[in-house]
């Protein structure tokens, strides 16, 4: 990344650009490589300190398998991080039920976490794939305040996923945005999860009613225009794992007002990498983890069962793509080794 500014961001901010970190296995035991973790939050952090935004990692987020992961696993991946002494750390939280979200919530505080990532509750139908959140907000708002209550004024990051509709996309509707930060006042940032007009509506939702809740867009492919838009505070994506060095230069260039400089990067095999990362979301967080495998940030890309396994297709794809954006890949003697050794498919 261009640039000689160093920074010392020492305290959480919801305006951060926020990285959803892998979590790194061992390819044989399974096991997670905390060392691997630990390494990604101090790149992170390095890129922090270059740059005049913030960068804060998320871990145990959805990217991160939190729902694979055992608590005695997610409470030593944050303490590794956290005790590594790089800066601020986000927690994720989530619970089958909401009295074990809570405890998930207090154990990560314990942990050191700075602030909380709230992933939506998971189980019946009736509170995930059926799930009407217009006329149900309270399933959420309350399972959201409840974490908030027993955290006091920790900060929370919302992740707002639940049944598709044609004006969000996947992301909660504006009956449940308000209702969560009617019932949380703790909520200082939102994640994006929407399709493009509902991004737009929430956006501007937050913007006139909620100004204290910053902007985090996740999908990567769309930052170009969400910054022409004026509607990216921060950034909460798992792209950040395998695209660090430009993604964060192209936030800047805008930021500085470099717009042509910023489309040039853009245009110049960043987006193309993105819109192939995103162009298949049942295979999106596979493919942050192949990615980042091949950008040398981790020695594995396998997640547990039942997340899928790589398709060999899809590395030949992202490592050119990785290349054509200027960033380096494995080479393909590496990638044939490993999919003999460790790929079934």
């Amino acid at each position: 990344m261009s640039g000689t500014t160093f920074t010392t961001h020492t305290s959480y901010t919801s305006h951060a650009l926020h990285a959803t970190l892998v979590t790194p296995f061992d390819p044989g035991t399974g096991a997670v490589l905390l060392d691997e973790l630990t390494a990604m939050a101090r790149r992170l952090a390095d890129a922090s300190a270059r740059s005049s935004v913030p960068l804060v990692p998320i871990i145990n987020a959805e990217a991160g398998e939190i729902y694979t992961l055992s608590r005695e696993e997610r409470t030593a991946n944050l303490e590794a991080v956290v005790g590594a002494g790089l800066g601020p750390v986000v927690g994720g939280v989530v619970g089958r039920t909401t009295a074990e979200a809570v405890e998930v919530a207090k154990e990560a505080v314990a942990a050191g976490a700075q602030a909380l990532f709230v992933l939506p509750p998971f189980g019946s139908g009736d509170i995930t794939t059926s799930w009407d959140p217009v006329r149900y907000p309270r399933v959420v708002s309350e399972y959201t305040g409840r974490i908030a209550d027993a955290v006091g004024d920790v900060p929370l990051v919302i992740h707002p996923s639940g049944p598709r509709s044609p004006a969000y996309g996947i992301g909660w509707p504006l009956e449940t945005v308000r209702a969560v930060i009617g019932r949380a006042p703790t909520v200082a940032g939102w994640k994006m999860t929407y399709s493009y007009e509902g991004y737009r509506r929430v956006a501007r939702y937050l913007r006139a009613h909620a100004p204290q809740v910053a902007v985090l867009p996740s999908s990567a492919v769309r930052y170009h225009e969400n910054l022409a838009n004026r509607q990216l505070d921060g950034a909460c994506s798992g792209s950040f794992c395998y695209a660090l060095d430009p993604m964060v230069e192209h936030i800047e260039l805008w930021r500085k007002g470099e717009v042509s400089a910023a489309t040039d990067l853009w245009l110049d095999g960043l987006a193309e990498l993105h819109e192939y990362v995103y162009s298949d979301y049942a295979r999106l967080h596979i493919r942050y983890k192949v990615a980042a495998w091949l950008a040398g940030e981790i020695s594995s890309p396998l997640m547990r069962d039942p997340m899928p396994e790589p398709e060999r297709a899809e590395a030949d794809r992202l490592c050119a793509l990785l290349t054509g954006a200027g960033l380096a890949a494995r080479d393909a003697a590496e990638v044939d080794a490993f999919f003999a050794a460790h790929v079934h498919a």
